[in-house]
């Protein structure tokens, strides 16, 4: 077995969990191969110490520090299978088979944007997900927030933290509860029942909603939570999801329903930023390291007389 672990994913959670496991001794392969989720994004923010990197020199940084390890390997490869069991896993990249005893999935999520015309140009520059991540980039301009589903009206609410000036959009198909409609006429947050046609854009910078009758509303940002889905190689595990579509884990090992692989990341909640999938990825790699060292150390002892 070259390898003791193998770390799928090389964002955020994956990079913090190598580097753990590598000064641990272990010897660790990253394997990333798939699309990047925020290669929209020019710039990491909230991340102490590294905000405002852009996220290919946070990544360049990362993998310039995991290369003074030499129990370490990075591999820009696609991971098309995993088969085995706990101890014995084989991960087949189409050029080779790796053996390793534990697998970390750090795989991020896919986002299935709806069909709005002109939402793909502005997604991850000025459609967003996060305020945490962007809001102050965009503060006090004309937030427009597309809500699908009435238990997360409130969060409209909470961008006022960063704009006065916030918009809900049902899009014609949310009918808004009287509780949350009082909610938010309380705070401000005023309300657009019709159809958007289009959204209007000058490069990636939104400018204007265009509704199916013929009005436009002038905005500049706009946020939305689209529905999520873990990418193939996730859902041919057969892992446990919970009623989100997220990962379940054990709070504290952070190992998935199939024994000895783990998850860590975005494909595990919706508190989704790079400095908590970092931290994760971090306390993953911690509980795999005690686990491995605590069964090795364990079945080489040899028993005394």
């Amino acid at each position: 077995m070259t390898h003791d672990i193998a770390i799928i994913g090389g964002g955020p959670a994956g990079l913090a969990a190598a580097l753990t496991l590598g000064r641990a001794r272990k010897r660790v392969v990253l394997l990333d191969g798939g699309p990047r989720r925020n290669a929209a994004a020019t710039h990491m923010q909230n991340f102490v110490t590294r905000d405002g990197t852009p996220p290919l020199e946070f990544r360049r940084i990362a993998r310039e520090q995991l290369a003074a390890y030499p129990n370490i390997e990075v591999r820009d490869v696609h991971v098309d299978s995993i088969r085995g069991e706990r101890g014995a896993f084989e991960i087949s990249t189409g050029e080779t088979t790796l053996r390793v005893a534990r697998i970390l999935l750090a795989t991020g999520m896919i986002d299935d944007l709806p069909d709005l015309p002109g939402l793909r140009e502005i997604w991850g520059t000025s459609a967003m997900i996060c305020p945490y991540c962007h809001g102050w980039e965009v503060q006090d301009r004309r937030f427009a927030y597309l809500a699908t589903h009435a238990n997360k009206l409130e969060f409209a609410i909470l961008l006022g933290a960063w704009s006065p000036d916030v918009l809900v959009l049902t899009n014609g198909a949310l009918d808004v509860p009287a509780e949350q409609r009082a909610k938010l006429a309380a705070a401000n947050v005023a309300i657009e029942p019709r159809r958007i046609a289009r959204l209007v854009h000058e490069g990636s910078q939104l400018a204007a909603l265009d509704l199916a009758d013929g009005t436009r509303l002038a905005r500049d940002v706009l946020f939305l939570h689209p529905p999520q889905r873990q990418i193939e190689l996730v859902r041919a595990l057969g892992l446990a999801l919970d009623e989100h579509g997220f990962v379940q884990v054990d709070p504290m090992m952070r190992e998935t329903s199939v024994k000895g692989i783990y998850a860590a990341g975005d494909l595990i909640t919706g508190m989704q930023t790079a400095i908590t999938a970092a931290a994760a990825g971090t306390h993953a790699a911690g509980m795999i390291n005690h686990e491995l060292t605590i069964e090795r150390a364990l079945h080489s002892a040899t028993p005394r007389a």
